[in-house]
């Protein structure tokens, strides 16, 4: 995808959107992998990942959010990833099956970073 489309994805106002635009603007790498997956599988795994997450202090932005609009959205979605310049935080994002809509985002601070 290019980096123009994803810019307008990220357009929301929710705390993980703002971030992983500013980082896309700041210089950060993207992808957004082929092929689409239900969204509640990814719900499931993010769940999984919350309780690990808090207990290890691992600041992370807009997952409990990701989880909850993943349950609600009866579609497949795509993944895509921003992984900011300085490597300190990785963002998922999870896209409508035609790239046409931002589903969700979360964005995690990688370990010593």
């Amino acid at each position: 995808m290019e980096r123009h489309l994803l810019v307008r994805l990220l357009a929301g106002d929710d705390e993980a959107s703002v971030a992983a635009l500013a980082a896309l603007l700041s210089g950060a790498t993207h992808v957004v992998w082929d092929g689409t997956v239900p969204a509640e599988w990814h719900a499931r795994t993010h769940t999984r990942r919350l309780r690990p997450t808090r207990r290890k202090g691992i600041e992370t932005l807009g997952l409990e959010r990701a989880v909850q609009l993943l349950v609600q959205h009866d579609q497949p979605v795509r993944l895509g990833q921003v992984t900011a310049a300085d490597g300190a935080w990785i963002f998922m994002l999870f896209l409508t099956e035609d790239d046409g809509a931002l589903v969700a985002c979360t964005g995690v601070r990688r370990a010593g970073e």
